[in-house]
């Protein structure tokens, strides 16, 4: 069985956040391909992970700044390495091309990390994307790869024509779903079976905390004073004391937390709300809410990359009084809804469909294990970068690791 060793940032939490569940959707495209996974990780465990045994996933605990790694991967040589994110390959990658220079190098960018910080920044910001120096760091990592999963055709082209990466180091691969089937959207609930509004997401994410306020401030106020018996509720992981304190029961305004199964809420909701003023990649609340049969009604940014040309779910607006008048509107008007429904499954399934990106896949991978040599011959800017990274990164790590034991052996000492 050919091995993939996946070097996680975090442990995949899937009920948690749109990032673990895109982890947990690659781990299934290998190991329904009969590859061997390892999952390694230098995080803490945590209680709300997917249970990786289940799908057959052996999991190891790695260190970062140790050599501990050096041995493991030179003894493992996996054929493929999987970096979640691209911290991971700044971190891991050069030990992976030093002791396991076979190694086909994939980095799972989750989304452009520097596109989500630039908007952030300044809601209105004029600054060049180029002057960023998470970008450099990113785009750096890109290059140092042999390929690179890009979930956003947004962020393909941005990387494409702004930063001019070779389409040869890039794959668009979105959201991978199951098709949505008559047997299973017939069960799911009605127009007049549902009620409420909700809005969800993973609030150690920035972007939806200040959707959330965002909401509270200047959208919900002008709901509720078209509809004063309807509710929001707000779920999401790791909520901050500032969202929290949001909760406000007398504006029917409920802050929930996290919740195990995000899908029966969302199932059970009228309307989605996700009023994002920032971020990048795709919006797993949205796909959520098509595949749930659930309306949404979101920003331009919320929607990017997700449209492809097709009607949306619902409604995108910018301005909070059109948002809120949209929301009115779709939560009061039956055909209006069951439309709106309708566009969201046609979207899932012409958009998201996991076959047709298994084969992508496929053929991209069976390229890099057939003309490697080749393929990194083109990539000279690549093998520059991993050069001078190789170097630098290396004796820094090496520097930390030598002070990690003296400062262990002092304290031994001292005791």
């Amino acid at each position: 069985m050919i091995r993939v060793l996946v070097i996680g940032y975090v442990w995949p939490e899937p009920n948690s956040s749109a990032a673990g569940k895109r982890m947990l959707q690659l781990l299934e495209y290998f190991t329904s391909s009969n590859y061997k996974v390892i999952f390694g990780t230098t995080a803490a465990p945590s209680t709300n992970a997917a249970n990786l045994l289940e799908l057959g996933i052996t999991s190891v605990k790695i260190e970062l700044n140790n050599s501990s790694f050096d041995t493991y991967i030179n003894e493992l040589q996996p054929e493929i390495v999987l970096f979640d994110r691209f911290m991971m390959e700044e971190q891991f990658g050069w030990r992976v091309s030093k002791n396991s220079p076979s190694s086909i190098k994939i980095l799972d960018t989750e989304d452009l990390h520097f596109l989500r910080n630039y908007r952030e920044k300044d809601l209105n910001s004029t600054d060049s994307i180029t002057n960023s120096e998470l970008a450099k760091r990113e785009v750096a990592s890109i290059y140092r790869c042999d390929l690179s999963l890009i979930i956003s055709e947004v962020e393909m082209n941005l990387l494409k024509e702004t930063f001019n990466v070779s389409e040869s180091l890039l794959v668009y691969i979105p959201f991978l779903f199951n098709r949505l089937i008559d047997s299973e959207i017939k069960l799911l609930p009605s127009f007049e079976e549902r009620q409420h509004f909700v809005s969800i997401g993973n609030f150690k994410h920035k972007p939806n905390v200040d959707a959330v306020k965002y909401l509270k401030k200047d959208i919900w106020p002008l709901i509720r004073k078209e509809l004063p018996n309807e509710e929001l509720h707000v779920y999401g992981a790791y909520p901050t004391e500032s969202v929290l304190q949001l909760n406000n029961p007398k504006e029917k305004f409920y802050v929930k937390g996290w919740v195990k199964d995000a899908e029966a809420i969302v199932k059970s909701a009228k309307v989605s709300l996700a009023a994002l003023r920032f971020g990048a990649g795709l919006k797993g609340k949205l796909t959520e809410a098509m595949q749930c049969g659930t309306p949404a009604v979101t920003t331009s940014l919320g929607a990017e990359g997700m449209q492809g040309g097709l009607a949306w779910n619902g409604f995108i607006e910018n301005d909070p009084k059109l948002f809120a008048e949209a929301a009115i509107k779709l939560y009061t008007t039956k055909a209006l809804w069951q439309e709106s429904q309708l566009n969201g499954y046609q979207l899932i399934n012409k958009l998201y469909n996991k076959e047709d990106y298994y084969k992508v896949l496929d053929k991209k991978l069976n390229h890099l294990k057939e003309k490697l040599s080749h393929h990194r011959e083109n990539n000279f800017i690549g093998s520059m970068l991993m050069h001078h990274r190789l170097k630098s990164t290396q004796y820094l790590s090496k520097y930390i690791e030598v002070k990690t034991e003296l400062e262990i052996l002092k304290s031994s000492i001292k005791n």
